[in-house]
């Protein structure tokens, strides 16, 4: 199962992970917590870059920080020698916070504005992908008004079917993402940027999508991108310097272990860059991939308190917990399947029964996990979700006006609090709350003058 690799049971029967018990940790941060092992963490990291520059020794691995971009965890991804993918200008600034080198990140998404951009250029990020022509129009502007010279990729759409949910796919015909390869319009956007004086066409990038367990689909991806680069050599005399087939690994949310072999990835992903290389004659590029989840999910542990529970007889069981679908919109977005265990006392031996893990709050959806095998639980009992690490903290809302949990890190018996729980006064930070009423009681104006609501 895909725990966190030190996590064990102690004498007393909690489950302990770095050597921390959780039931200490819920009792000094509280609940909901999240909990992140740092041996787990780096040792993905390190497995995963391994891996790739023994398949294909030009390659680099570039951390998908959308996955969840803690400033302190990057940091320790950036000490393993990974790079940084970026989609907003938040996302830069958490990166430059967590000490990454900007040379080191990559900015994507489908909408950047001209602040992000003038925000990525001045910063010094070191590959930007262009994804619409308004892109290319604003960044070869922010280029020349700051006079620099910046490295990009077009961010291609090579109409890959990825087979994965609709909401996680988007590389197919039917993408906000990227530039279609089969009309023209991705040769006519290689063209503008060539024309640029400011910018620097430097290769390709396609992503076809997320959780994806077959490794056939990057030689897909990795062949219609090359094919591309070999109509763009023979129209405009230019070679890739890099291909970026994206990220995506599959793992198995349910902490089974039923993941797709990173090995057997990279090296498809090796051999399709050598074969198609060779068949259109263009020389070796080097190779980025962007993974986020195979990294950061396996390290991570969603911790609740269990508190009512509603018998439904014939029909179901639910036990609620203190958390849900603010803190992990997964299983309500995408079905999204995970596991659970009782992590306060052993219960090995204790007969099991089907249950429904429910949230707090007030939407039907709010179920965790359908038909969980647990035995029976009592109020107070600790509940622990593995693979909780991509993309549900990244997710998180305050939905209700619920207070985002906190995250700690925990190795070798110490655990650090990387991110404190919110308070009420958070939630209303942004809030304006002096105004008076129009005259006709139908507008309100800011007492400050600035605007009008």
């Amino acid at each position: 199962m895909s725990w966190p690799v030190t996590t064990r049971r102690n004498a007393a029967g909690e489950l302990v992970i770095g050597d921390v018990s959780v039931v200490a940790l819920a009792r000094e941060f509280g609940t909901p917590l999240y909990i992140f092992d740092e041996l787990t963490l780096r040792g993905r990291a390190r497995s995963i870059r391994e891996i790739f520059a023994t398949a294909y020794p030009a390659s680099r691995v570039v951390y998908a920080g959308k996955a969840y971009l803690s400033p302190a965890l990057v940091h320790i991804l950036a000490d393993e020698g990974l790079g940084l993918d970026v989609v907003s200008g938040g996302e830069i600034h958490a990166g430059l916070v967590a000490g990454v080198d900007p040379a080191e990140m990559i900015f994507h998404g489908n909408n950047k504005s001209r602040r992000e951009l003038e925000e990525a250029v001045s910063a010094g990020v070191g590959t930007i992908a262009l994804d619409n022509d308004l892109e290319i129009t604003l960044l070869d502007e922010v280029a020349t008004r700051l006079a620099r010279s910046v490295r990009v990729v077009l961010r291609l759409n090579p109409g890959v079917d990825p087979h994965t949910h609709n909401k996680m796919r988007t590389g197919a015909t039917d993408s906000k993402f990227g530039f279609p390869v089969w009309d023209g319009q991705a040769v006519a956007a290689a063209g503008r940027v060539l024309a640029s004086r400011r910018l620097r066409l430097a290769g390709y990038h396609a992503h076809v999508g997320s959780q994806i367990f077959d490794p056939n689909l990057v030689r897909e991806t990795i062949g219609a991108m090359l094919a591309f680069a070999a109509e763009v050599r023979d129209r405009f005399g230019v070679v890739p310097e890099v291909i970026i087939p994206g990220g995506g690994f599959g793992v198995a949310d349910d902490a089974s272990g039923a993941d797709v072999s990173i090995a057997e990835w990279a090296s498809a992903a090796a051999e399709a860059t050598a074969r198609g290389c060779e068949t259109f004659g263009l020389p070796l590029p080097d190779l980025v991939v962007e993974p986020g989840r195979s990294i950061i999910g396996p390290a991570g542990v969603a911790l609740y308190e269990v508190g009512a529970e509603k018998i439904i007889p014939g029909v179901r069981t639910y036990v609620s917990v203190d958390g849900g679908m603010a803190d992990n919109i997964r299983p309500a977005l995408y079905g999204a399947r995970y596991t659970v265990e009782i992590a306060s006392r052993d219960t090995e031996g204790e007969p099991r029964r089907a249950v429904s893990i429910a949230g707090k709050y007030c939407e039907s959806g709010d179920v965790l996990i359908e038909d969980a095998l647990l035995p029976p639980t009592r109020p107070g009992d600790l509940l622990a979700v593995p693979m909780s690490g991509a993309y549900c903290l990244a997710m998180a809302s305050n939905y209700n006006l619920s207070l985002r949990p906190a995250v700690v890190l925990v190795a070798n018996g110490e655990a650090w609090q990387i991110r404190r729980r919110e308070t009420y006064d958070d939630l209303l930070r942004t809030e304006l709350l002096e105004f008076t009423p129009a005259a006709s009681g139908v507008g309100r104006r800011l007492s400050s003058g600035k605007g009008s609501l």
